[in-house]
């Protein structure tokens, strides 16, 4: 009998405890859980008992979990702090066309950057684009919508989840696959953005229009050769195996911080605190899911998800509101549980793809369902855009992005 078939049920505790943390405690408790101390103490509190557990039963997965967090936290450092010293700024006339072309863009960058990486990139031109205009909440909604979420699907570096995949063993170019959906979600939802934003636009006081057509200033890009450090991620990601792959990564990070001149990442509001925050909670994420996944991958039959529809809706239902990471690695465990066709990691194409495309799109349900929604929210809300409330903006996403999603699965996963 293996060791997951000797663990009880009760050790998933801490993983379900976590994760509703991260969900309520932000919301409960805002200013406690604002620093990044108190998120360690939760997250060694919660990880300690599995910590103690593997150590006695099978310390072999410990240390496989420690290697797939040093990777994965140094993916996102790497990214975070090379993209934090590209500076953007300027004001276009902000026509529907102009932002249909910023959203679109910053949905082809999030593959390539990472959602957090592109969205911080293009956050504040697309604001200081839009200052004149009255209108431009929805905007911003429909910016995380796309750069923030479901932009970043065709590659691992796009968003965490399909990283955390590409450390179980998923090819790199896998997520090419995925280019179907990521096409008619993008597509649909410019469309709708440049009909919806023309209407608005028509709408504007004509003053407002005046302004914009008169203040404008050029593009500009400081801080462009952290390009080639970008570049140089998304060789080493797909080539170099660990711990080349780290090196190459730390080392890239390193020089972006000692070239970049201080100015750009003050202009950019780069701190340490998003990194820190994403290190702490996941170190208490990856320590605490250890004894879940073994669970899901003995027990995965019992819970009666079998179907791709069923694995899309229920892998983005908890990503709206769980971290999708951990969540894409959940399910992940429990299709390599039902013992289906081993077509890639343990699992048939298409599950693979309900889950990847259900984790990474659906992230966009709820200002907690990705960590760049937040951010933009802020940014926004610092650049005075009123920006709805918790419940507001998932009014915004039921009725855009649930009726995208039911296509989503008429056309893929039935």
């Amino acid at each position: 009998m293996t060791s997951a078939a000797l663990l009880p049920v009760y050790s998933v505790a801490p993983f379900v405890v976590m994760l509703l943390a991260i969900a309520v405690l932000p919301l409960a408790v805002p200013h406690w859980w604002e620093s990044n101390r108190n998120k360690l103490v939760v997250s060694i509190v919660l990880g300690l008992p599995v910590l103690s557990l593997y150590l006695v039963r099978e310390p072999a997965a410990l240390v496989h979990m420690t290697q797939e967090y040093v990777s994965f936290i140094i993916l996102l450092a790497a990214l975070y702090v090379i993209s934090g010293g590209i500076l953007m700024r300027g004001d276009l006339s902000a026509t529907p066309l102009v932002n249909s072309a910023f959203l679109a863009t910053g949905s082809l960058l999030a593959s390539c950057i990472g959602t957090t990486g592109a969205s911080m990139l293009l956050i504040r031109a697309l604001l200081q684009t839009n200052r004149e205009r009255t209108r431009v909440r929805h905007t911003v909604i429909f910016f995380i919508f796309l750069v923030s979420n479901i932009g970043g699907m065709l590659t691992p570096l796009g968003d965490p989840p399909l990283f955390l995949g590409y450390l179980q063993g998923v090819p790199f170019a896998w997520t090419f696959r995925l280019w179907p959906h990521w096409l008619l979600m993008v597509g649909v939802l410019l469309v709708t953005y440049f009909v919806w934003d023309t209407v608005l636009y028509t709408r504007e006081p004509l003053a407002a229009i005046r302004r914009d057509r008169t203040q404008l200033e050029p593009l500009r890009i400081r801080g462009a050769l952290n390009g080639l450090g970008l570049a140089g991620v998304v060789v080493a990601v797909a080539f170099l195996g660990e711990p080349w792959r780290e090196a190459v990564m730390v080392a890239l990070a390193a020089v972006s911080l000692w070239r970049t001149p201080r100015e750009i990442r003050r202009a950019n509001g780069f701190t340490s605190y998003p990194i820190v925050e994403v290190a702490v909670l996941f170190f208490g994420i990856f320590l605490t899911m250890i004894p879940a996944l073994e669970l899901l991958r003995l027990r995965g039959r019992e819970l009666g998800v079998s179907e791709p529809w069923q694995f899309f809706w229920a892998t983005g239902g908890l990503s709206s509101f769980l971290d999708n990471a951990p969540t894409y690695l959940t399910f992940l465990a429990l299709g390599q549980g039902l013992g289906l066709a081993r077509e890639v990691v343990d699992v048939p194409h298409t599950i693979l793809e309900a889950i990847s495309v259900g984790a990474v799109a659906m992230g966009a349900n709820s200002y907690i369902g990705n960590a760049p929604n937040f951010m933009v929210k802020s940014i926004a809300e610092e650049q005075r855009v009123k920006m709805p409330t918790f419940f507001g903006y998932m009014l915004y996403s039921a009725l855009i992005l649930l009726p995208l999603f039911a296509a989503v699965t008429v056309a893929f996963f039935r």
